[in-house]
């Protein structure tokens, strides 16, 4: 029973830490293009709390689940893919704290131009490629972590 409940949280806590990051990047990156600050404050201010209330809690369970499933399963944390998922969550987790730094930040910028009605500051945009930059090696590390929780290559 242990081990069903482990994994059915695993799957879902994963479930959630992805999907929250998808959905939260695709509408903070359409909310940004439309350079419309009253719109960009209000989906950053909804992105930046979906961080905290989803993806900070997952990104706690999801190691603790793993490592739990892994104890209950006698797999080897020298597992070629076990050490693989476990540096690539890493690397997901070292971009995911700088973009929520990046994104309450962002969110300051326009809700400051939202307020003053004025055009977003030329940080605002750099903040952004840096916060695409980002985003990019975290969606890719989970997505390949994805693939070895399935597989579980030798």
């Amino acid at each position: 029973m242990d081990y069903i409940i482990a994994k059915w949280l695993h799957i879902l806590s994963s479930t959630l830490l992805f999907g929250t990051g998808i959905g939260t990047a695709y509408y903070f990156f359409f909310a940004s293009l439309t350079r419309n600050p009253p719109i960009m404050a209000a989906v950053a201010r909804n992105v930046v709390t979906a961080d905290w209330a989803f993806t900070a809690t997952t990104m706690v369970i999801q190691p603790l689940t793993g490592f739990y499933l892994v104890y209950l399963t006698g797999i080897p944390l020298t597992s070629r893919w076990i050490m693989w998922s476990t540096g690539l969550y890493l690397l997901a987790g070292a971009c995911w704290v700088p973009v929520v730094w990046l994104q309450i930040r962002m969110h300051y910028l326009a809700s400051h131009a939202s307020r003053s009605e004025s055009e977003l500051p030329a940080l605002y945009w750099r903040y952004f490629r840096l916060w695409i930059a980002l985003g990019i090696p975290a969606f890719v590390a989970l997505v390949i972590v994805f693939y070895l929780m399935v597989a579980k290559p030798a």
